[in-house]
């Protein structure tokens, strides 16, 4: 048996200011854009490599989903993105502008840095050790 997370969905306030930021600020990949009808878009964007998991970027549409838009993990880091070049990446994202909310760190298990979305998601952008 296999399973995967395919998408995980996450609110945004405009479709195309959110695939912006993706794909320009964190080099992701625009997979798919469809419009549904009645103001509703498709969009799927993925990091380069990802042949798996998607992000879903959904248009808030109620007072509660446009509160939560920032916000969704409460405060703690939402989304871990993997990289196999920490510095790499980092130096790209700092250059384009992502804001960091701390110095890269060397933990028992890689290197990680706290970086938010430009609604203020928190992430890791994270390089494991190799085992």
């Amino acid at each position: 048996m296999k399973q995967i997370i395919g998408y995980i969905s996450i609110l945004v306030h405009d479709y195309d200011e959110a695939i912006k930021f993706y794909t320009e600020k964190l080099n992701f990949h625009l997979m798919e854009d469809t419009d549904v009808g009645n103001g509703k878009r498709w969009v799927l964007v993925a990091p380069p490599g990802s042949s798996e998991s998607c992000l879903l970027l959904a248009k808030a549409a109620s007072p509660h989903q446009k509160a939560l838009v920032g916000d969704q993990a409460g405060g703690r880091v939402f989304l871990f993105l993997h990289t196999d070049d920490f510095w790499r990446d980092y130096e790209k994202m700092v250059s384009c502008g992502v804001v960091f909310k701390e110095k890269p760190r060397s933990e028992s298990y890689g290197l990680v840095v706290v970086f938010e979305d430009l609604y203020g998601n928190k992430w890791d952008l994270l390089q494991l050790n190799k085992e």
